[in-house]
C-alpha cells in the first residue's frame, strides 16, 4: 500500500546519509526514499499534505451516506441496502481508512467491518441488545463494575469509524445518548468511594475522540484519586485515524503513568506505516500497548491470517492480548464463527510463533459473566504423582509431580493477611482459599426445601458447616443461633 511518499529531511552535501534500521516498521521509506505512507482514494487526491494528516480534518470529513460511499467503492447490491436502511446502525468512515479498501473486492477484510450489508438487520438465535449486560453491573450510567478490582468507564458514546460488529450499538454512534457531567461526575465519584478499585479502563464510543482538554480532565481527575493504580485507554482511534497520535497527545498522556493502551486490529491490512509511526510514538511515551482482535467471518477466520497479524503486531511492539469470539449482539449475526475456529487458530499459533504473539481466546459470556478464556486441550490427563501433557506437535511427555510439598505459610503472609476485598465476588479463588466449601447456584436451597415451609427435628443448618472451612450464610433453626465462622483447623464450638 506504500505508493506515496511525503518529505523528509535531506541531509547537507558531503555529510553521510543517517543509518536506518530496515527492519523498523515506523522507519520504513517508500520507492522515492521518503517516508512511506498509504494509498489515498482519487477522491482527496488533491487535498494538501497539512490537511490530510490533520486529526480533525479526517473526522470533519468523514463519509457516511450511499452516494458519498459509492464514489469511493463498487457497491455491490447488499451493500446498498444496507447503506439505505432507516434503522441501520450509524455509518461514519475517516477518508483515511476508506482509502485503504480495495474498491473493486467486495469482499475486502476492512470493506466488510464498516460497510453495512443488508443481512445484518437479521435477527438470530440468542441476540441481544446488551448482550453482555453491561448495563445490569452498572451502579451509575456508564460505569461498567464487573470484575472486583477494576471498573469499565465509558467516557463517550462517539468513535472515529463505527464497526458492524459494535457490541455497543445499542448506545454508540447516537449523539443523544453521550454522556453529561453530571454522569461522569457521579461516574468519578462512584470510582472514589469505592477503594477496592484499582485499574480504571476507559471506552466508549472512543476516549481519543475526545477534546484535548477533557481527556486530560477525566486523567487527571482518575489519577487524583489515590487508591486508583493504573488507568487503561481502548481505543481504535491509532489504526481508525493514525493522525491523532501526535507529538501533543503522547506529551498529556505520558504525565498520566502508569498508563496502558489497547489498539484494535483485525486485519494485517490495518497495519499501515502510519499505524506504525503512531505506535511508535505511543511506545516512545512509555505507554505499553496491546492489541485486541475480534474473530470475524470472512475478515480474520483463518490461523494464517492471524499469524500474520500478530506477527505483524509483535515487529510494532505490541502485544496481542485477547482474541474474541464475536458477541451475540444485533448486526453481528453474519460474523459469527463456530467457537472451534477460534480454538483452531490458537493451535495454529502456539508453538509456531512467538510465545508473546499468541492472544488469549476470549468468550465474553453472554448474560454478563464476564472474559472465559478458552483454549486447547494440552493436558492428557493426572494422577497424584504425575501429569501428561502434549505440546503443539502432538508430541506427548510427563511432569513428574513432588512427593512431598510444604504448602505456602499462609499464617506469616503480609499478602494473605491483608488482601484486596472482593466482596461477594471470590468465585473459585474462594474455594481454594478456604473461605467456603461450596457455591450453590441462586435458588439452592429453595428448591431443595420441596415447598417445606416449616424445619423439622433434623434440619439444623449447623450440621452442614463444614469443619476447618467456614460457615455457611443463615442461622441455625433452633434459636436462630448465628452459625459459627470456623478458622482453618480449629476444633467445631457450640
Amino acid at each position: 500500500m506504500e505508493i506515496q511518499a511525503q518529505g523528509a529531511d535531506v541531509p547537507a552535501v558531503g555529510q553521510a546519509k543517517p543509518w536506518v534500521n530496515p527492519r523498523d516498521p515506523a522507519r520504513r521509506l517508500g520507492p522515492d526514499g521518503n517516508l512511506a505512507v498509504s494509498r489515498r482514494a482519487p477522491k482527496w487526491q488533491d487535498v494538501p499534505d497539512e490537511k490530510w494528516n490533520d486529526w480533525r480534518w479526517q473526522l470533519s470529513n468523514r463519509v457516511n451516506d450511499l452516494a458519498e460511499i459509492a464514489e469511493i467503492l463498487e457497491l455491490t447490491d447488499d451493500e446498498r441496502e444496507g447503506l439505505s436502511a432507516p434503522d441501520k446502525f450509524r455509518v461514519d468512515v475517516t477518508p483515511y481508512f476508506i482509502s485503504l479498501i480495495d474498491p473493486t473486492d467486495a469482499n475486502d477484510p476492512i470493506r466488510r467491518q464498516i460497510i453495512p450489508l443488508g443481512r445484518e438487520l437479521a435477527a438470530f438465535t440468542g441476540m441481544m441488545e446488551d448482550s453482555l449486560a453491561e448495563d445490569r453491573h452498572s451502579p451509575v450510567p456508564g460505569l461498567v463494575h464487573r470484575y472486583p478490582d477494576r471498573v469499565l468507564m465509558l467516557v463517550t458514546t462517539q468513535c472515529a469509524v463505527y464497526c458492524r460488529y459494535c457490541t455497543r450499538s445499542r448506545i454508540v454512534g447516537d449523539p443523544t445518548q453521550n454522556f453529561n457531567r453530571k454522569e461522569q461526575e457521579a461516574q468519578l465519584d462512584y470510582i472514589r468511594r469505592t477503594p477496592q478499585i484499582r485499574d480504571v479502563l476507559l471506552s466508549g464510543g472512543d476516549a481519543l475522540t475526545l477534546a484535548p482538554k477533557i481527556l486530560e480532565g477525566t486523567l487527571r481527575a482518575l489519577r487524583e484519586i489515590p487508591h486508583v493504580e493504573v488507568v487503561r485507554i481502548g481505543s481504535r482511534v491509532p489504526v481508525f485515524m493514525p493522525q491523532r497520535i501526535n507529538d501533543e497527545l503522547c506529551d498529556m498522556l505520558s504525565e498520566f503513568h502508569p498508563l496502558w493502551l489497547n489498539i484494535h486490529v483485525n486485519h494485517p491490512n490495518e497495519i499501515t506505516p502510519e499505524v506504525s509511526r503512531a505506535c511508535d510514538k505511543l511506545a516512545r511515551a512509555g505507554i505499553p500497548l496491546g492489541n485486541q482482535t475480534v474473530l470475524l467471518a470472512g475478515v480474520n477466520d483463518c490461523v494464517h491470517t492471524q499469524r500474520e497479524l500478530v506477527q505483524r503486531l509483535v515487529e510494532n511492539r505490541v502485544r496481542p492480548y485477547y482474541l474474541y469470539q464475536c458477541d451475540l449482539v444485533e448486526g453481528a449475526g453474519h460474523f459469527r464463527t463456530p467457537v472451534g475456529k477460534g480454538l483452531e487458530i490458537i493451535e495454529g499459533l502456539r508453538g509456531h510463533t512467538s510465545g508473546y504473539a499468541v492472544p488469549q481466546f476470549i468468550v465474553d459470556a453472554p448474560g454478563g459473566g464476564g472474559k472465559i478464556p478458552v483454549m486447547p486441550n494440552y493436558l492428557v490427563s493426572y494422577s497424584d504423582h504425575k501429569v501428561i501433557l502434549r505440546n503443539y506437535e502432538g508430541y506427548i511427555t510427563t511432569y513428574e509431580e513432588p512427593t512431598e510439598y510444604k504448602p505456602h505459610d499462609t499464617a506469616n503472609c503480609q499478602y494473605c493477611a491483608n488482601p484486596r476485598p472482593e466482596p461477594g465476588q471470590e468465585g473459585i479463588t474462594g474455594l481454594l482459599d478456604g473461605k467456603k466449601m461450596w457455591i450453590e447456584p441462586a435458588g439452592f436451597s429453595l428448591a431443595h426445601e420441596r415447598g417445606n415451609t416449616e424445619a423439622h427435628r433434623l434440619s439444623d443448618p449447623s450440621k452442614w458447616v463444614p469443619y476447618g472451612v467456614g460457615a455457611i450464610e443463615g442461622q441455625s433453626a433452633e434459636g436462630g443461633r448465628t452459625l459459627p465462622m470456623l478458622e482453618a483447623g480449629a476444633p467445631p464450638t457450640e
